[in-house]
């Protein structure tokens, strides 16, 4: 059975329209080159090869999700230094203009400049992505408050890789993230890969405060658990709840994975959480909100 096949046998089954990925990459393709270079050296870094499954062009790439039956998906783009993020918001637009399925996505750094060229594009921007490994800085860095309570006010959605796998950094963990939401109650951040490896801390922030959220990516997959740490089976009634009350959302990581996209939704029905629970987690979650 072909692989896109399989994807769409999985979602069709469910009774789904198709799926909603809020975690997929698409980038310029300097920057794009430059990742798949650094997954490419990965090893020394995380113990272990990482062997990218797929690696296209921007538009044989959006095919590939097109043949899966991806109804909705994003383009995460995140800045490592000053004076690049609204370069990469523009191409983010730009891209999701010419793609009907895709996103618009934007990302911020911190910078003097970080509040005034996000409040130009809370109107249009579905998607912030902020990434604190790979970026280098604290969620709670002074530059970046005014911008956390613009894009608080306006509720849109930030997916927030906060996490200290696959490698810890100096400003990863839940603390700075308890911070930032003691700071802006009201941000609706989407945590990235459960939280891994902080898995316990971050279903708490996801339980006890309204707008948080939990994508799937990488997590539960073989690859993600030898690297990461398996996800503590003693959770999995807390993240059911979770994910029927709206609060749990897929992700994949696409095209960034050393497997198939299929293995990640097999990853998730073999958690045995059911097909309400899968088809909330996998369309109905995003959907709701993304409006």
């Amino acid at each position: 059975m072909s692989d896109p096949q399989a994807v769409r046998d999985c979602w069709t089954r469910l009774g789904l329209i198709g799926l909603i990925d809020i975690h997929t990459h698409f980038l310029p393709p300097q920057v794009m080159a430059k990742v798949r270079a650094q997954f490419d050296s990965a090893g020394p870094l995380i113990g272990r090869p990482w062997p990218l499954h797929y690696r296209d062009t921007d538009d044989a790439l959006v095919e590939t999700l097109r043949s899966f039956g991806i109804e909705r998906f994003s383009a995460l783009s995140y800045a490592h230094r000053p004076d690049m993020a609204d370069w990469l918001n523009d191409w983010a637009a730009d891209f999701a203009a010419r793609v009907p399925e895709a996103l618009v996505c934007g990302t911020f750094f911190p910078e003097e400049s970080a509040a005034a060229y996000v409040e130009a594009r809370l109107d249009t921007v579905e998607v912030f992505k902020i990434h604190v490994q790979v970026g280098n800085f604290s969620v709670t860095d002074p530059l970046l408050d005014t911008t956390w309570g613009l894009v608080a006010e306006a509720g849109t959605p930030v997916v927030l890789h906060a996490g200290s796998g696959p490698v810890p950094a100096a400003y990863t963990g839940p603390g700075p993230v308890a911070e930032l939401l003691a700071r802006h109650p009201r941000l609706r951040l989407v945590i990235a890969h459960m939280g891994a490896p902080e898995y316990v801390e971050f279903l708490e922030l996801a339980e006890t405060s309204e707008r948080v959220h939990l994508d799937t990516t990488m997590a539960f997959t073989d690859f993600f658990s030898e690297m990461g740490g398996v996800f503590p089976v003693d959770l999995l009634p807390r993240l059911s709840d979770l994910g029927l009350a709206g609060k749990v959302l897929l992700g994949s990581d696409f095209p960034n994975i050393p497997y198939p996209y299929l293995h990640q939704l097999e990853s998730l029905e073999r958690l045995g959480l059911g097909d309400d629970w899968l088809r909330a987690v996998c369309h109905d979650n995003a959907a709701g909100l993304l409006h």
